[in-house]
């Protein structure tokens, strides 16, 4: 990951710049810059993963105009052969391209791109400035104004504090530009219905995805994968297994008392041949990192949290042990193909909806869980199953075939990667969700801690301090009080809580855990 800043008003009070954008250093260890436009600031923390020459270094700069970008461009090899006809570049950095690409085609470009990526530039020829993000949002960017209307943009909300009064979420698939948003791309379209018969769709999804992985193995840093034994990890390590001359680097986390998922993580490496770690955490661990945890995320939401434990303390023991840079993970399957919660869907529409409106909303929960747990710890993230035509393809199947009627979730993923893949006990096995796959002691011990701060007549007094996003339980109003410690007054950042549908038959909980619905079965154990 790398971390990017814009101030964009010629009055940007330079000190308070520096000193929010110091505070995401550890996204880009490797160098820092800041440029002057002229007309407002541009920051940029660098970890090196493509072009690791210091020639790659940005702010890039073209005839007065600037660029930071936070991102990885698939494909460009063939975008800057083009360009080059034109123009000179100085790096093998795939960002550099998109100056160039910018004054050949403006803000056409982003719907070109095949991308992650957040980036702020500044156009010389107008003197204003444009910002934009990937159609997922698996980038993060923010913003806010000032007082005097000027608006700044930056990585993470945690730079913006105390230069805005109001910090939000730069939408997915928009740009910025001339004051407004303006929407390049909504996956969440569709404008033709795939009626494919079912070996079509499990065809076409085995390929999708398998192109998804590869393009995301290609780095000049190294290369490692986070395997919690479920379908979905395990599928991306398979596949990468299979690409790849040496054996991948896996690695695995579970509580030391109960860790459900291990087993099957190992199972999974002794299968690909991967060299395997595994993580052992303990309550003292999990309890003590809970409050840092939560500062780095920069929410309050349960499910994220709760996910985030074990997901943090697996990427920061891999910081301090190893010299990996890049780590491809699992997200972004559910939103696709369904949860356990998604077997209640009353009908193939109203799971299309919830697909949709997931899928509007994942950078506020998953995506930004592994964003911020990984990057935090100078690590970058990639996610095959955000690809965009992988989405794309997957958005546009009849609901009616992605309803769980055979019996197992995700079953056309699953029936996609039969044969030598994984074994059949992995690829047919239940759903754990991650935050009980480490173990289910784990959540236990975040819900008991949580009550121990508050009787009941303090928790019912306490949350009604809350108007948006009211917490419902002990564990939820802990979180947020410690939330409103370091983002107070941010709560909006977050739409809601992440939970299952309550207006669905069966879904109507309070705790997000798949482990509440009557359909959970023989999930995690």
């Amino acid at each position: 990951m790398c971390s990017i800043m814009g101030y964009c008003s010629p009055r940007a009070d330079r000190r308070a710049f520096e000193e929010g954008f110091s505070r995401t250093v550890t996204r880009g260890p490797d160098d820092s810059r800041i440029v002057d436009t002229g007309a407002g600031l541009l920051g940029f923390h660098r970890l090196a993963i493509m072009g690791l020459h210091p020639e790659g270094m940005q702010p890039f700069g073209l005839n007065g105009s600037f660029l930071v970008c936070n991102g990885e461009i698939y494909g460009f090899e063939k975008l800057k052969q083009k360009l080059s006809e034109k123009y000179t570049f100085v790096s093998q950095s795939d960002c550099e391209i998109l100056l160039p690409l910018y004054q050949e085609h403006g803000v056409e470009m982003f719907s070109m791109l095949d991308a992650e990526f957040a980036l702020i530039l500044y156009d010389a020829e107008t003197g204003g400035f444009v910002a934009a993000r990937d159609p997922i949002g698996i980038r993060p960017l923010y913003y806010g104004y000032d007082k005097e209307g000027s608006i700044l943009f930056a990585s993470e909300p945690k730079n913006l504090l105390d230069l805005t009064d109001k910090i939000m979420p730069f939408p997915p698939g928009h740009y910025f530009k001339d004051g407004q948003f303006v929407c390049y791309c909504d996956l969440t379209k569709v404008e033709n219905i795939c009626h494919d018969d079912l070996d079509t769709i499990c065809s076409n999804i085995r390929e999708k995805l398998i192109a998804g992985v590869e393009k995301r193995l290609v780095a000049d840093a190294k290369v490692g994968f986070l395997l919690s034994g479920g379908l979905d990890s395990s599928l991306v390590c398979s596949i990468a297994a299979k690409r790849s001359k040496t054996p991948i680097k896996t690695f695995a986390i579970g509580m030391s008392e109960d860790a459900i998922d291990l087993k099957y993580a190992r199972e999974v490496a002794e299968h690909i041949g991967s060299d395997h770690t595994e993580v052992i955490i303990t309550k003292d661990s999990v309890l003590s990192a809970l409050e840092w945890v939560i500062m780095v995320l920069g929410t309050y939401d349960i499910t994220t949290i709760r996910a985030s434990m074990g997901m943090y303390l697996l990427c920061e023991a891999i910081h301090k042990n190893t010299d990996i840079r890049v780590l491809l993970t699992g997200e972004i399957s559910d939103e696709l193909f369904g949860y356990k919660y998604t077997d209640f869907a009353p009908s193939a529409e109203a799971f299309q909806k919830e697909a949709e409106k997931r899928l509007r909303e994942l950078h506020m929960y998953d995506v930004l869980r592994a964003d911020r747990c990984i990057s935090v710890n100078s690590l970058e993230a990639r996610v095959p199953f955000g690809d965009l035509d992988f989405v794309k393809y997957v958005m546009s199947i009849d609901p009616e075939k992605k309803l769980n009627k055979y019996g197992k979730g995700k079953y056309l993923l699953r029936r996609a990667f039969e044969g030598e893949y994984l074994p059949e006990s992995i690829l047919y096995r239940e759903k754990a969700a991650f935050s009980d796959a480490v173990g289910h002691s784990m959540v236990d011990y975040l819900k008991e801690f949580a009550a121990s701060h508050y009787t009941d007549e303090e928790f019912e007094h306490r949350r009604c301090a809350y108007n948006h996003a009211r917490p419902f339980t002990k564990e939820s109003l802990f979180y947020r009080e410690i939330f409103e410690k370091y983002y107070p007054g941010q709560s909006e950042m977050v739409i809601d809580f992440w939970m299952p549908n309550k207006s669905w038959d069966g879904c109507d909980v309070n705790d997000p855990s798949a482990r509440v619905l009557s359909n959970y079965g023989d999930s995690g154990k």
